[in-house]
């Protein structure tokens, strides 16, 4: 990576390596390794200690908050947040004495989605647009775009809007966010912003 045309910040404690391709604007905190071939976004900010794997991909303006372990395989779209302590896995039944680097799995974390601190995510299961995952989750399967979802394994117990409120659907299903005012349309068990 040519470091002399540098328009992001990196803690002297980080470490890039090779073939990464960090958009500008991005912050990388105390000593977090960024490995070869991720792609990171313009205006993230990657706290301290985390882990990039190879080939993972972060989009525009997401969030890592310290001690956060993101492993190949996972995509994370624009405007993403990652808890604290936050982990993803990449492997359905590791074994150490087994190598299945051709194993891994996608994880998609779509637009606008936030994951509590401590949360696991198993992977193969994408989390949808603008949901919510509680701290402390353990996601076992695909969750749906709005949905909130806490508890081990998660289940969902509610929607969410893009600015992280909960939603209240009269009976013909219209909620509106308390802080944006953005009206919400509830059919068929999905959310969809009017």
């Amino acid at each position: 990576m040519n470091k002399t045309i540098k328009e992001f910040f990196a803690h002297a404690t980080a470490v890039i390596d090779e073939n990464c391709i960090i958009g500008k604007g991005t912050k990388i905190w105390h000593f977090s390794h960024i490995m070869p071939n991720s792609v990171i976004g313009e205006e993230c900010n990657i706290g301290q200690n985390v882990v990039i794997s190879p080939k993972v991909e972060l989009g525009k303006n997401v969030k890592v908050q310290n001690n956060v372990s993101i492993y190949t395989g996972v995509i994370c779209e624009d405007d993403v947040f990652l808890g604290p302590s936050m982990v993803f896995t990449n492997v359905i039944n590791p074994r150490s004495a087994i190598k299945r680097q051709d194993q891994y799995l996608k994880t998609i974390v779509k637009r606008g989605a936030s994951i509590g601190a401590n949360a696991t995510i198993v992977c193969g299961n994408n989390i949808g647009e603008y949901a919510f995952v509680g701290a402390g989750a353990v996601v076992t399967k695909e969750i749906l775009p709005y949905a909130l979802v806490v508890g081990n394994p998660s289940k969902q117990i509610g929607w969410v809007s893009e600015y992280g409120h909960r939603l209240n659907f009269d009976e013909d299903g219209e909620a509106t966010c308390a802080e944006s005012n953005q009206k919400y349309l509830l059919k068929d068990n999905k959310v969809v912003r009017c």
